[in-house]
Order: C-alpha cells, then structure tokens, then sequence
C-alpha cells in the first residue's frame, strides 16, 4: 500500500475573519498539492472562523457565513483532501471537522469531550457529539478527533476500535509554561493505550489575552515523539504516513531550535504583542520608559515584535526620577533604535496639585499624590496614542496586578499588557535572558538588536516607582522573590493562608499578602488584557468576585 502523503498547516487564522481564513485554506492546499503531492491537509480546531469565537456563535449570520463559505471551500479544492475545523449549526450548534474531497463535504465529526475549565467555556456554545469517525484516505483509515478529544482515552480508544490506522487530531490548545510538556506526555500516552500514530496539528499566534503556540507533533505507536514543530511560527508541515509499518515521518521540518523556558516565553509575549497590534488595525505602539526593568523588558519585546521604527518611548520625569533613569533609558532606546521624547510631566502636577490644594487644605501628603504623578503621566500618553495613532501597552508585571501595586488611570492605562501574566522574577529572569548575545529566539523578529539592550544597571538597580524621594518597591512589598512564591502557591496553587504559612512563610507576611490580593479584584477588573503565559491567568481564567466577604 502506498505512502500516505499529509500535510499539517500550523497557522493563525483570525476570529471572525470567516472568507479571509477559508482563501488562506485555499492557498495552503493549493501549496502543499503542488509542492509535495499531498493528498491530504488539516488545519486547526475552528479555524474556518478562528478560536475561540465566543458569542459571535450566538449570532444565526455568523454560523450562515461559515456554512457558506466550508461549501464554498470544498468546491474549490481538487486533487487534495482536507480536514477543516469549524462550527456546525444542525439547530444545536457543534464544535466540528469535516474532510472536504471530491468537491464536497464527504463526511463530518462533532467534538466529543467539551472543556470547560481554565480559559475554556465551550459547554456555553456547543453540545456534544457521541459518533466515532473514521475516514479513509487513499486507503488510509484515519480516525479524526478535536483537541479535548484526546485528553480523554475514551475518543482516542474508540476510533482505533472502529479500525482507525492513524489518529489526525486538530487543535487550539492554549500556551502556559508547562503546557507542551503535558501536551507530549499526553499524547504519548493515548498512542500507546491504542498501539496507534498521532499527527498533531495545533494553532498558532495571539487571540486577545490567549496565545496558541503550535508545537505541532508527529507521535509514533509506541509513543516515542518522531518530530516537534517550532513553538509561535507559522508552518506548512510535510509528513508521511506508511501503512505497513504504521510509523509517521517529517520532512524537512524546520527545527524546533531552543525550546527552553525563558526562549518560549519570550517568543510567545513577542507574538501576542504583534498579533494583538495588527489584527487591531494598529501599525505602531507607544510605552511610558521609566527607567525600571518592566518598561525596560516591555519595550525590548516591542522592538522584536514590531520592529523599531514601529515602537516610541516616553519618559515622563518628575522631581523624583533619578538620573540613573534618565540615563539609561535613553540609553535603551538608542540602542534599540526606537523614537524616544522626553516630556517632563511637571507642569501638569503642579497645575492639578495647585487645583486641589484648596479642596486639601489641612492634609497632609500621601499615596494621593503619589498617585497623581502616576496619573498625569496616563493622561499625556493616552493624548499622545490619541493625537499620534498609536497603540498605548502597559507595562506592568503579575505580581503588581496581584497585589494593587499599580495605579487605576495612571501606569495601568494601555490597550495591551505584554507582562500582565508574568511574575517580577520572570521579568528579571527574562531581561537576562534576552541580553545573552545569541539567545536562541526562535522568532527573532524585524530588525532584531542581538546582545545587551536592556541595560544592566536597570537589571541590577533596587525596583522602584520613583513617586517619592529614596523609595523602592520593598518599602511596601515583600522582596519580590518572596512575594511571588506566596502568589504562585495562592494564585496557582490555590493554598489557604495556613496551607502557606506551614511551607514555612512568615504568617503576617502571608496575611497581608493575601489581603492586598483580595482588595485589588476593583483594579484587575479595569485592567488591558495581557497574553496568559501561566496555568492561572487573571481575567478570562481567574474570575474572584469584587464584593466578597471571604477573607
């Protein structure tokens, strides 16, 4: 029996963008045809309208376009099969594949097993589908599963027993840290329940606060890994199936390259930042450079994401910022080579503090005007985005958001949080991490600067926000090594105050921890996304009542 030739297309396909994807899907069969002779291509979990579309499923027009345009697409291919994922309206409304060939839908599977947990709401749009499928493809028997399909082993055994030769499943599996890892052990657990080959096909790129990673896999009978796609890269991959041996090949892939933590990470916060930038019609973005370490890693990612003729900072000085700051953050934005103006926010501090003083009078200096320092800066970079065209990223860090540290309308203003799910310790982590002279990024970016640009003194200096005379972060937080172990085992681990304090953490420490977190949900309601990095990102995923009595 012939070698069955397949190809994988680990690309981005916009929410929404329906005529847009399905030409997109046209091309890459067209491509994979040609250029290897593949009699079959499948792309990813819902990518006729992209993932996930939440309430847009609501709408009849939205579902009638999509119908449309999978029978559209089926009459347009020839001489090539594919497996396409989108919604299924049937009066019920399903998460489904179909195997487009011979100019038509010649058969279609609904998605058995529904997630509805961590970022994962598909129980709200579609219902379960309960038939197994299996398609035969140039004398292949190929079973065909979606995504949560194969986390369960019930799917997965059933499709073998139906005579399945090879498991083809589409995805839309979100990145956290340790997701691939899972992802791997997973699959190769299911190969080997059912003595069966997996192709693996995931999605790619930024969707909101959601980031797909691809890292597509090819997983042998045995459950041995016969090859890894790049993480955050768009790819057309080519792959053989034998029949007789019933073993997977890749060909030519490109290399997987550094795979890494602090490499993967970085390559997924530079791919948010320039998806979440041009798929909102933006060209170029504008950040507030303080002089601090997460303005500091925040701009350096906007430089790889975009490239630097895209990417302007601002310092807005006060009484209070250090030469130190002034230094070296024009010196980071030499270096990189992006728009840099400064613009003392003096003038607009003493105009409103002058306004208030009356209302004021006979109390003494706080946090207010702390605050109000923080709060004229987001007023001249929303004018300047506004005035300007650009779109304006916040650069504040997880543990901040965590814990309050951050001002309502002040430092929090921005359309895109690069480093919302990223703990202060990562960020240090990752700003050494990208001074390395050969990085190893697997998405280097336009333009990309190698070696130090983030200057060490920034890395090296005690954390501050500069909005009084000698302060530093740690005169209100734990030192941020402690402050993040506490957040991972509360936020992450779910832990009680005492489960923390018997791991050996300070109990006041603890307790007011805890108490700042629980005080702050009024703050990360209001907050711009930022792409979830972690198993329990604020948001889409971690949703705390603001008006709660827990304690």
């Amino acid at each position: 029996m012939a070698v069955l030739r397949l190809a994988l297309a680990q690309y981005d396909f916009t929410v929404g963008a329906v005529a847009a994807n399905a030409a997109r899907m046209r091309a890459l069969a067209v491509e994979a045809r040609e250029r290897w002779d593949a009699a079959l291509i499948a792309f990813p979990e819902l990518a006729l309208c992209g993932y996930p579309p939440e309430d847009l499923l609501l709408r009849p027009s939205f579902l009638e376009a999509c119908a449309h345009e999978l029978d559209a697409l089926a009459g347009g291919l020839a001489g090539i099969a594919a497996v396409v994922g989108h919604p299924h309206a049937l009066g019920e409304v399903y998460n489904a594949l179909s195997l487009l060939d011979g100019g038509r839908v010649a058969c279609t599977y609904h998605k058995q097993a529904l997630p509805n947990y961590t970022v994962f709401d598909e129980k709200r749009y579609f219902r379960p589908g309960h038939a197994t499928r299996v398609a035969v493809v140039k004398g292949v028997r190929v079973g065909l599963l979606i995504c949560e399909d194969i986390w369960q082993p019930e799917p997965a055994a059933r499709a073998a027993s139906a005579g399945a030769e090879l498991l083809l499943v589409i995805n839309a599996s979100p990145y956290d840290v340790r997701q691939a890892a899972e992802r791997e052990r997973v699959l190769a657990l299911r190969a080997r329940e059912n003595s069966i080959a997996i192709a693996y096909v995931n999605l790619v790129g930024g969707q909101d606060d959601l980031l797909f990673d691809g890292g597509s896999l090819l997983v042998q009978p045995d459950g041995s890994i016969a090859a890894r796609a790049p993480a955050f890269v768009e790819a057309l991959l080519n792959c053989a199936f034998d029949p007789v041996t019933r073993h997977l090949s890749a060909i030519d892939w490109p290399a997987a390259g550094d795979t890494g933590t602090p490499a993967t990470l970085y390559a997924g916060l530079v791919r948010g930042v320039r998806d979440y930038v041009h798929k909102n019609g933006f060209r170029s973005v504008l950040l507030g450079l303080s002089g601090g370490i997460d303005s500091a890693l925040t701009l350096a990612v906007a430089a790889d994401a975009l490239g630097a003729d895209r990417v302007h900072a601002v310092m807005l000085p006060s009484r209070h910022t250090s030469q130190l700051s002034l230094r070296e953050a024009e010196a980071q934005a030499r270096r990189l080579g992006v728009g840099y103006q400064e613009l003392p926010i003096e003038p607009a501090y003493a105009a409103l503090t002058g306004t208030l003083a009356p209302a004021f009078a006979g109390r003494a200096p706080d946090a207010t005007e702390e605050n109000l320092q923080s709060r004229c800066r987001g007023v001249m970079l929303m004018a300047l985005s506004n005035k300007l065209g650009h779109l304006l990223l916040s650069t504040g860090n997880k543990s901040e958001m965590a814990v309050g540290y951050a001002t309502l309308y002040g430092d929090m203003c921005g359309a895109y949080a690069p480093l919302k799910d990223v703990y202060k310790t990562t960020v240090y982590a990752l700003a050494r991490w990208r001074n390395d002279p050969e990085p190893g990024t697997r998405d280097p970016g336009p333009g990309r600067v190698r070696g130090e640009v983030i200057p060490s003194a920034v890395i090296e200096r005690a954390p501050s926000a500069e909005l009084r005379a000698d302060q530093t972060d740690q005169d209100a937080l734990p030192p941020y090594d402690t402050l993040d172990a506490i957040l991972e085992r509360f936020i992450e681990g779910e832990q009680s105050q005492s489960e923390i304090v018997a791991a050996g953490f300070d109990a006041e420490t603890v307790r007011r921890v805890v108490r700042m977190v629980l005080a702050s949900e009024f703050k990360r309601r209001q907050s711009a996304p930022g792409p979830r990095v972690s198993r329990r990102a604020f948001g889409r995923e971690r949703r705390y009542p603001i008006t709660s009595g827990w304690r």
